[in-house]
């Protein structure tokens, strides 16, 4: 009975040290992706340094937000897109004010070259 007890307890263990591992992982993935898409950005808008780091946290949430949705919605495109398309506009008004007006333009002009950079290799 005492070895059975144990196993339990070993694969109880594993799982949740193997559950941390990809956690993560996830989580190092999604700030990789951050950093690509905040340098992307910075490079095109021209961003200084405190900005590139206010963009960077947008990215991360964004990002974040983004995966989360695609969990969520998965059996649902339709509402998958319409909660993507919220996320995205909030994402704008946010950089919007965190840049100056022609940052932003710079940015909405190359918009659609960074649009693989925010999907990710999902």
């Amino acid at each position: 009975m005492k070895k059975v007890y144990y196993f339990a307890c070993l694969v109880l263990c594993l799982s949740a040290v193997s559950s941390h591992a990809s956690t993560a992982d996830e989580s190092t993935a999604s700030q990789a992706r951050a950093t690509v898409l905040t340098r992307a950005i910075a490079n095109k808008a021209r961003l200084d340094e405190g900005q590139y780091l206010k963009v960077k946290q947008l990215n991360v949430k964004m990002l974040a937000d983004i995966d989360a949705l695609k969990a969520r919605y998965a059996a649902d495109p339709l509402s998958l897109d319409q909660k993507m398309a919220e996320v995205q506009i909030e994402y704008d008004v946010a950089l919007a004010r965190v840049m100056r007006s022609n940052q932003f333009v710079m940015y909405q002009q190359s918009r659609s070259s960074m649009t693989a950079l925010m999907n990710g290799s999902n």
